[in-house]
């Protein structure tokens, strides 16, 4: 048997003759800094969500009818209205589509799959996001004909201003930003801990956490960009439901009918009776949702505790437009994707302010009137 090595050292072990298994070695698990295991970030949660809604898009592009001449002569039809620009654009891609309609459609399909898997695995969420805002930009363009924001058409209850733009917002507020390297060593800093185990060991997890971005949306771009994102978003909704094409008598309740062809009974039953009710009543309708809209819009200046209150009437809001868009049509055969709705909710959900961190501090020990020191307890004598 080999000689023990220095004190403090370690021992040989004796040498059977026998190979010497490793032992695997054990990751430990990731914690938060509280010492509980890590869950998901808000933030990578709502990445995910963006994920799932792309894998939809993706499915419902492989519907048969996208295979069909129905799909290129969908495509057409955002080019009515529209200035020559765009037309020009929107017709292009249809002819192009209706010529190679099988490999194309099989390609656009497959690249909203793509983006959906990347936006899901981490080490690509980065690639995924950007490549999902030039494509969700190439779309607008190529097949939503910029959601008819320039063809006077567009209209808060038919997906006004398109939603595949609102993809490439999301995927822009959604971006995972590298936090600031040095904020855990500034944290870390207590004048009032004497060695390096007495400092707050969340103090690194609170300091990364930009104090100018007070909900998640906020992190990658800033306050000041986020609020103008949301303001300028819901300020057009509102701008949209004045126009011709929604004020109209029987605009809004022949929107909403028009999307009951095909739903499930459920659905369709909804569509219908709120078109009834709607019906010849366009202008108040408009005006009340214009407000409504403006109300959201503005109201993300608000403070927190009244921004709260702001969002659920975004979420509110958002869910009824969806539902007046008939989900999107994506129980119909024909939908292409869910519509705005989905994205508005998940939109509102990332404006969502956190509560406020609370700081536990040490309870102070009372102090002795008599010698002016604090006051120690002393054990019984038995």
């Amino acid at each position: 048997m080999s000689e023990s090595l220095a004190v403090g050292g370690a021992v040989a072990r004796p040498d059977t003759g026998e190979p010497r298994v490793r032992e695997p070695r054990v990751r430990e698990p990731r914690v938060d800094e509280h010492g509980n295991l890590a869950v998901l970030d808000t933030r990578r949660k709502l990445q995910l969500a963006l994920g799932v809604i792309w894998l939809l898009d993706g499915i419902l592009q492989y519907q048969p009818v996208m295979f069909s001449k129905a799909f290129p002569q969908m495509l057409a039809a955002a080019s009515a209205g529209n200035p020559a620009v765009v037309a020009r654009g929107v017709n292009w891609s249809a002819n192009l589509v209706d010529h190679h309609l099988i490999l194309l459609n099989a390609i656009f399909a497959t690249v909203q799959l793509a983006l959906g898997l990347g936006i899901a695995w981490r080490p690509a969420v980065k690639l995924a996001l950007g490549a999902s805002v030039a494509w969700a930009l190439a779309v607008w363009w190529l097949g939503e004909g910029l959601g008819g924001v320039l063809a006077g058409t567009a209209s808060p209850v038919n997906g006004a201003p398109g939603a595949v733009i609102l993809y490439a917002l999301l995927a822009v507020l959604l971006w995972p930003a590298a936090r600031n390297p040095a904020a855990p060593f500034i944290a870390a800093r207590d004048p009032a801990a004497p060695f390096i185990a007495a400092r707050d060991p969340a103090a690194p997890f609170i300091a990364a956490r930009n104090p100018s971005a007070p909900f998640i949306a906020a992190r990658a771009v800033g306050r000041p960009v986020a609020q103008a994102s949301w303001l300028v978003l819901w300020g057009s909704l509102a701008f949209f439901a004045l126009l011709p094409a929604s004020r109209a008598p029987q605009a809004i309740s022949g929107m909403i009918s028009d999307m009951a062809s095909g739903e499930p009974g459920w659905l369709a039953w909804i569509d219908h009776h709120a078109a009834s009710a709607l019906a010849g009543r366009g202008l108040p309708a408009s005006i009340v949702l214009a407000v409504a809209l403006a109300l959201v819009a503005a109201g993300i200046y608000l403070p927190s505790r009244m921004t709260r209150a702001v969002i659920v009437l975004a979420i509110l809001l958002a869910t009824l437009i969806w539902l007046a868009e008939g989900l999107g049509g994506i129980f119909t055969g024909t939908g292409t994707d869910p519509n705005t709705g989905p994205l508005l909710i998940l939109l509102a959900a990332a404006y969502w302010p956190p509560a406020p961190q609370r700081r536990e501090t040490p309870e102070t020990p009372p102090v002795s009137t008599a010698t002016g020191q604090p006051a120690t307890s002393t054990p019984a004598s038995q």
